[in-house]
């Protein structure tokens, strides 16, 4: 994908001819060429930029819903360069101006550290990490199910697909990955959206094992039984010694918009992006996920210091901080008052690549012990014949959490440990 820009037109402004979808436009870019409107064109000309117009998401069905239409999803579109070449100074402002225009915004490719995850022997993974299911009353809860019913869709680096603890709880999923072309400091797959969401680096497999891994050489996952939807939106970057997670921000929203119309009941990010002027990152998906059911769990991120890192950051959104075998808060892990509750999230022992297992350590492990915690509710509210709203599927997992100090809201710990034994009986007392 070229560099681009995004346009999101004001109510009831539509487009004289519609554009195709952005995936669709790779490979057919002479069908992309119409202008949204006349004073985009203007500009466009002025500063000398010939673009594909595209449509940013694709409706659910064959019409737009009136969920879709109420997060302005039929409204977003991604103006592709045809030229490799910078946006230029002033064009964003001048399209802003224009009052066909609700919002206009430059593409940007978001990056998360890929914390470093040490492989085990498998004559050592028996020892296991018992100690963080033990601390979050996973034993008792899975008395109750593991996650019968419920499909959770990790939004990540992808899945190992051939992984003996994870292939049998897959579903079809996708790659969303399109990256600039040529880019040195990728590292394997970063070009062409298609219907293979492997994972390259382990990150993705790591936690979809938190959540489903059967036990075979590993601890068994939070919710071994729920279906997972495998949704590839991060390449990998090679920065010196380091390695990390990048993905256009606007892929990363179509595999969320296309996460909630696949079905999916939890949706796991275990990433985050920092606002950085415009709108807010992820916020029509965001909405849109509200609007449909779908609960989001989100990494609040490793920098150790008060931030704000988005889709965490939404009201919404269950942020998830990470705690170590003392049950205190990681030193790592990043806090604020948007901070649901903390997970274990130092050396946990969970699948990787090439059929392994590894220990990781980070905000990212500890956000798929919350998501797993809420598929074994929502799973055990279905067999009760109800369903719990995000709102109070979040509500539910704070209020059972073990409060840290006398506060009822800590800034490094939200309410405090997540607890999906109390979290299961605060449900059935609610369903009852």
């Amino acid at each position: 994908m070229s560099p681009h820009f995004v346009i999101t037109l004001s109510p009831g402004r539509r487009p004289a001819v519609t554009p195709p979808h952005w995936q669709r436009a790779i490979a057919d870019k002479f069908d992309a060429g119409a202008a949204l409107s006349p004073a985009i064109a203007a500009l466009l000309d002025r500063f000398s930029l010939p673009v594909w117009t595209t449509h940013e998401y694709r409706p659910a069905r064959r019409d737009w819903s009136d969920d879709e239409r109420a997060s302005g999803l039929d409204r977003i579109y991604r103006l592709v360069l045809r030229q490799n070449r910078d946006i230029p100074v002033g064009l964003i402002d001048a399209i802003r101006l224009l009052p066909e225009v609700a919002d206009a915004r430059a593409g940007r490719v978001a990056e998360t550290p890929l914390p470093d995850s040490t492989p085990v022997a498998a004559a050592l993974s028996s020892r296991g990490d018992d100690f963080a299911r033990r601390a979050i009353g996973l034993p008792a809860a899975r008395r109750l199910g593991a996650g019968e019913g419920i499909t959770v869709a990790v939004i990540d680096t992808g899945v190992d697909l051939e992984h003996r603890n994870l292939k049998g709880a897959l579903d079809r999923g996708f790659d969303f990955v399109d990256l600039i072309d040529g880019q040195a400091d990728f590292i394997g797959d970063k070009i062409g959206a298609d219907e293979v969401p492997q994972d390259e680096v382990g990150h993705g497999t790591h936690v979809t094992g938190i959540i489903a891994a059967q036990g075979s050489g590993v601890p068994g996952g939070v919710a071994p039984q729920v279906r997972i939807l495998p949704i590839r939106v991060l390449a990998t970057m090679q920065r010196g010694e380091e390695r990390v997670g990048a993905g256009l921000v606007e892929n990363i929203n179509s595999g969320v918009k296309w996460a909630i119309d696949q079905g999916a009941d939890i949706i796991n990010m275990s990433l985050g992006v920092r606002h950085e002027g415009g709108g807010l990152p992820h916020r029509e998906v965001i909405d849109y996920a509200a609007r449909k059911g779908v609960t989001i769990i989100a990494a609040a991120g490793n920098d150790g210091q008060e931030a704000f890192y988005y889709p965490g950051a939404f009201p919404s959104v269950i942020a998830v901080g990470a705690m170590g075998p003392d049950g205190a808060p990681s030193v790592f892990s990043t806090y604020g008052p948007q901070i649901s509750l903390i997970a274990p999230g130092e050396e946990i022992l969970s699948t990787t690549v090439g059929g392994g297992v590894a220990h990781a350590s980070g905000t990212s492990h500890a956000a798929p012990f919350a998501a797993g915690a809420a598929a074994l509710i929502q799973a055990y509210a279905r067999r009760r014949g109800g369903r719990f709203s995000p709102r109070a599927l979040k509500r539910i997992l704070t209020h059972s959490a073990d409060r840290i100090g006398t506060r009822l809201k800590d800034p490094h710990a939200g309410f405090g440990r997540l607890n999906i034994a109390d979290a299961l009986r605060l449900a059935d007392a609610r369903l009852t």
